[in-house]
């Protein structure tokens, strides 16, 4: 078997591995929240008999191997089960949600490697000043915490300025051009609260490697063929620092994701992370699964992504 499919068939199995993991320690911890999940199914005036029969319904009681052992049969055949607060399937409730947050991480990430790269190329080229001023920003910028900045641009920027909207995720009654201005200006503080806290690291990861390109002998060779400081940076340096960064985008994606829960929660925008609020105040268990079921596999895939990538721009990884 080539080096390349035996380095992508070990990432395969280690990402399916993890799913399973990831699955059932969700499974096990849901268990473990304070409270009665029967209450989100059936309320005090019910008969006994129709509360078990409910209970049956949603195999609320049966044992916990059970449970278990149908949640996986479930979820191998694609069935995230009935939500119990809103009696409709898991699928249904998420994908409803599911492209706001797309929406918010992809933007997230697209705006940080937007930012990101000028400012790591400024602070490895221009040492001095500049440098100073980028590493202490990405210092700070690592230490923010997300409601924290999130509170703050809701607070500054949303309601003392009221430059943009402080909550939901468009204005109602808009349409045509209106609607997608409207979507714009309440993603913008949803945005930029995932992008502060995420884009020091990126920019001190790629500050690092690129300092280390320059210093590599093709770099010093292309400056005694009488290449221009600027090219050596953006033409060859550039491009072999920009692989350990590539890294960084797909594990950043799990940072992304898990504040892209705090976030929506704060602006309340109307996302999975939005929906793993409300369903954690209802005890909505199928939820509560299916959502983390869908972000953990999406972490996972773009991690396996990124690895292959990497594997096919770096030969020596595939040995790894």
């Amino acid at each position: 078997m080539p080096p390349l499919a035996r380095f992508a068939l070990r990432r395969l199995l280690r990402g399916v591995v993890t799913i399973w993991f990831a699955v059932t320690v969700t499974f096990l911890m849901l268990r473990l929240l304070p409270g009665d999940p029967a209450l989100a199914v059936a309320t005090p005036n019910m008969t006994r008999e129709t509360r078990q029969a409910l209970l049956h319904q949603y195999g609320l009681d049966q044992s916990l191997a059970v449970q278990y052992g149908k949640y996986l049969w479930q979820l191998l055949h694609g069935n995230l089960g009935m939500s119990f607060s809103q009696s409709v399937p898991v699928t249904t409730a998420l994908m409803e949600r599911l492209p706001w947050t797309l929406l918010l991480t992809v933007s997230a990430l697209v705006v940080t490697i937007v930012i990101g790269v000028p400012l790591g190329v400024v602070a490895a080229s221009r040492r001095g000043f500049w440098d100073r001023a980028v590493q202490l920003s990405g210092v700070i910028g690592q230490s923010l915490f997300v409601p924290s900045i999130g509170i703050f641009l809701l607070y500054l920027l949303g309601l003392k300025l009221r430059w943009f909207p402080i909550g939901g995720a468009y204005t109602e009654n808009t349409y045509g051009i209106a609607w997608y201005g409207s979507v714009l200006r309440h993603l913008v503080l949803p945005c930029l609260s995932l992008v502060f806290v995420q884009l020091g690291s990126y920019v001190l990861t790629l500050r690092s490697t690129l300092i280390d390109a320059l210093g590599e002998d093709y770099c010093m060779l292309a400056r005694a063929n009488g290449l221009g400081e600027r090219k050596v940076v953006w033409k060859h340096a550039l491009r072999n620092a920009l692989l350990p960064t590539t890294t960084l985008v797909g594990l950043q994606l799990g940072f992304v994701v898990g504040g892209a829960v705090l976030t929506e929660t704060i602006y309340a925008y109307p996302g999975i992370g939005r929906g793993i609020y409300e369903a954690v105040t209802q005890l909505d268990f199928p939820v509560l699964q299916g959502a983390f079921v869908l972000l953990s596999a999406t972490v996972i895939v773009a991690n396996l992504l990124t690895d292959l990538a990497y594997g096919l721009l770096d030969p020596r990884v595939r040995t790894a």
